[in-house]
């Protein structure tokens, strides 16, 4: 029996993460996966990373699973894929099925980190074909090109479902509208607003009645629900569409750990009780990603490293002060990633009414999917000012500062709390680079000359307008406002698959416009 100083189950981003760690502190490391390709969910993951610079933001997670491949075969990691690992005993070793063969590895150190899987809403009709789960759609149009349909409803408003609606936009789908049971949307107010100015419409307190075709999805009736989560009579509403997405919630896949002996607790889902560093109850068995717990990628990562570090201390492999000084910055980066709006002790509040700020959080923002006109002016990325500058409809305590970086002209301001609403410089004058366009992960920030009428949108569909094209601006809504006329498109390297697209409106709708339509505007 071949014997390793740790051995990692899952290749996704706490797998890879931790094996980095460990590897480049001198241990030996191999990494399982079931999969045929490395990198867990963030091949599917063709958007930015929210965060802090240091830990990817701005860069998509396809470009950050590059980067952890590339770090594990420089540092020589073995990485075996098709590998199921099939039982952990509590002497370490580990069961590896592959090709119909099964082997024992030891480990001094074992990571599980296999992540999760969706969760279902059962109601009649949903087997049907037709019917699928977020990551199914993600694997279908972002690993094989394939879309899961052409109208499609989604259900789940939290950060899945509202990412991969977009995705699904992008794809060339039909999103018909987005529904959940809850009275708020779940996930990020950018990430909704993103689908709210490209016209696609959400049903909060509302759920599922049934789907229904002969053989596959035809149509599905949907129903509003009273506090007691009961079908309020009369409410009803069909949608005629081929596909429906759920995004209802993950589970850690916890089995192995549960195998092996470790304690168990319930927290949203069965998670093996993990200390600080993520080790279990049993020495030398560490846990990472979401089978610790359902979080973003970025502290999943952060996790994993926590988690290496730790057994390579454990092991000899770096002395305590080097230990304490890396947990030390780990720590404090992961504890950045889990303030604000959206932080574990907020997480399901309906009662939050006021960003750390104290300024009212958009009750429109939660219920719609965007801010009304008047709402916008409130928050410190909104300022009037002469000539091009930017606009930040940013209004939700989010861990990410990526705008701040991008701007060399000092233009944007976040400050060392990267939770902190960004703000306007007024002093400072904007160069019309584009960058912080191009670089906000959440597609909240535009570049207006109130003066000249002319709006810089990021703009990521295909295709890309093409300059002297008329076309319609749309508002925060989705609503047509006027006409528009594109008189500067702009793309880079450095923009990373996002164009800068301007359009010229009629001055009294810059500051309202915010989406371009391809169609030609009609009275």
């Amino acid at each position: 029996m071949k014997r390793w100083d740790l051995v990692v189950i899952g290749a996704g981003p706490a797998g890879l993460s931790a094996a980095i760690e460990a590897a480049e502190a001198g241990m030996s490391v191999i990494v399982f996966d079931e999969n045929k390709k490395p990198g867990g969910q963030l091949f599917k993951q063709i958007h930015k990373f929210f965060g802090s610079k240091e830990n990817h933001a701005g860069v998509r997670g396809i470009e950050i699973g590059q980067m952890l491949l590339e770090k594990a075969q420089k540092d020589h990691i073995q990485v075996e894929l098709d590998s199921a690992v099939i039982g952990i005993a509590k002497d370490r070793s580990v069961s590896v099925r592959k090709d119909g063969q099964t082997r024992e590895v030891q480990g001094q150190n074992i990571l599980i980190a296999a992540g999760a899987s969706e969760r279902t809403l059962p109601f009649p009709g949903w087997t049907l074909p037709g019917v699928i789960g977020a990551g199914a759609a993600q694997t279908m149009m972002n690993l094989y090109g394939v879309r899961p349909g052409k109208k499609i409803l989604m259900i789940g408003s939290g950060n899945v479902g509202l990412v991969v609606s977009y995705q699904m936009l992008q794809a060339g789908c039909q999103v018909a509208a987005v529904v959940d049971a809850a009275p708020r949307i779940g996930g990020y107010g950018v990430h909704a607003a993103k689908l709210a100015r490209n016209g696609v419409p959400f049903y909060l307190s509302h759920t599922v009645i049934r789907a229904e075709g002969d053989g596959a999805v035809k149509s599905v009736t949907i129903g509003q629900v009273d506090s007691s989560w009961n079908i309020i009579p009369g409410t009803e509403k069909t949608f005629d569409v081929d596909t429906v997405c759920m995004a209802v919630g993950l589970d850690p896949m916890s089995q192995l750990a549960r195998m092996a002996g470790a304690l168990i607790e319930e927290k949203g889902g069965l998670v093996p009780t993990v200390d600080e560093y993520g080790q279990t109850s049993l020495p030398g068995i560490f846990a990472a990603g979401d089978v610790a717990g359902i979080e973003e990628a970025s502290s999943a990562m952060l996790n994993g490293e926590i988690a290496g570090l730790r057994a390579a201390f454990k092991s000899g492999y770096i002395d305590e002060e080097t230990f304490r000084t890396e947990y030390k910055k780990k720590k404090a980066a992961l504890g950045d990633l889990r303030k604000g709006t959206f932080s574990p002790e907020n997480k399901g509040r309906t009662d939050l009414t006021l960003t750390s700020e104290g300024l009212p959080l958009s009750e429109n923002l939660f219920e719609k999917g965007f801010l009304t006109d008047e709402e916008v002016t409130k928050y410190p990325g909104v300022i009037k000012k002469a000539g091009v500058h930017p606009v930040i409809e940013c209004t939700q305590n989010i861990p990410c500062n990526p705008c701040q970086e991008a701007c060399a002209f000092g233009c944007i301001e976040v400050g060392e709390d990267i939770t902190a609403l960004p703000r306007i410089n007024p002093q400072a004058d904007c160069r019309n680079c584009g960058k912080c366009v191009a670089m906000c992960s959440g597609q909240a920030i535009f570049l207006v000359d109130e003066e000249a009428g002319c709006v810089t949108i990021p703009y990521e569909f295909d295709p890309i307008p093409e300059e002297g094209e008329m076309g319609t601006a749309l508002g925060r809504d989705g609503s047509p406002l006027g006409q528009a006329e594109i008189i500067k498109v702009r793309k880079s390297p450095a923009f990373d698959h996002t164009a800068l697209v301007t359009m010229r409106v009629d001055k009294t709708l810059a500051m309202k416009a915010r989406a371009y339509s391809r169609k030609t505007f009609s009275e």
